[in-house]
């Protein structure tokens, strides 16, 4: 959605090792936003986005259409059904969000006709979203995910960091080493215990509001009650810096 920073490089370059021709695609989304508040806060720097590509490499395509190109007069989007992952997480708190990156990532592929997409694993409940959307619309895309790429803190890197302060980017670190805790314990303490152990974290931070904590099956992402040897883990965190909002996730298992 722009605003673009080395994460973001960072699938541009794995895609550019892969293929022959790249199109980034910068669009602020308007289906995808619930808050219209943090619609219009979203950092927009097309120009500095566009410059930064083109140091990068001048064998890229950028697709930066506005809200009426690519929507006409409506602006409003599809329902989805993703097998019960958008009613997790993200979808608890962000009603309508996934509709929203379905709807126009439907329509990107459309337009564009990629042959793989590149997606961060920062946003990993999306990552899994897109999977089955191409499932749903029969869409020839291979979707490829990409590791989380973090400031030598440990903080995820995200366009929103843009908008915290100094201070603020040193309170923000607890969401990785709150998350690096809970993996180094996670073969030790209980679900229970684990989230309770997170749940201190933030209590101890008064300057981070945690919206949620959950340890998910990495494939179907519903919240984990009891551990089983068979299954792959994730540790989820979403959490707010006064009005900014931070997720970022990690691998347990």
């Amino acid at each position: 959605m722009g605003a673009l920073h080395i994460g973001h490089i960072s699938l541009v370059e794995q895609a550019s090792i892969e293929n022959d021709c790249v199109v980034v695609s910068i669009f602020v989304n308007p289906t995808q936003f619930d808050n219209p508040n943090d619609l219009q806060k979203y950092p927009r720097a097309i120009e500095n986005d566009i410059a930064l590509l083109k140091r990068f490499s001048k064998n890229i395509f950028i697709f930066s259409p506005n809200a009426l190109d690519l929507y006409n007069q409506n602006i409003n989007s599809k329902s989805y059904h993703f097998s019960g992952i958008e009613n997790e997480m993200e979808g608890k708190h962000r009603i309508g969000h996934f509709d929203g990156v379905g709807t126009v990532l439907n329509l990107f592929f459309r337009i564009v006709k990629p042959n793989k997409a590149y997606l961060g694993e920062k946003d990993f409940q999306q990552l899994q979203i897109v999977k089955k959307l191409v499932e749903i619309e029969n869409l020839p895309v291979k979707i490829i995910g990409c590791p989380i790429i973090r400031e030598s803190s440990g903080l995820a890197m995200s366009s929103r960091n843009k908008r915290l302060n100094t201070d603020q980017l040193n309170e923000a670190i607890l969401i990785y080493k709150t998350l690096l805790k809970v993996k180094e314990n996670f073969k030790l303490l209980s679900i229970l215990k684990l989230n309770q152990l997170a749940e201190k974290e933030f209590k101890n931070h008064p300057c981070l509001t945690l919206e949620y904590f959950e340890i998910a099956d990495t494939e179907t992402l519903k919240t984990a009650i009891y551990k089983s040897k068979k299954k792959k883990y994730r540790a989820f965190i979403a959490s707010f810096i006064d009005d900014v909002r931070l997720i970022d996730n990690i691998a347990l298992n």
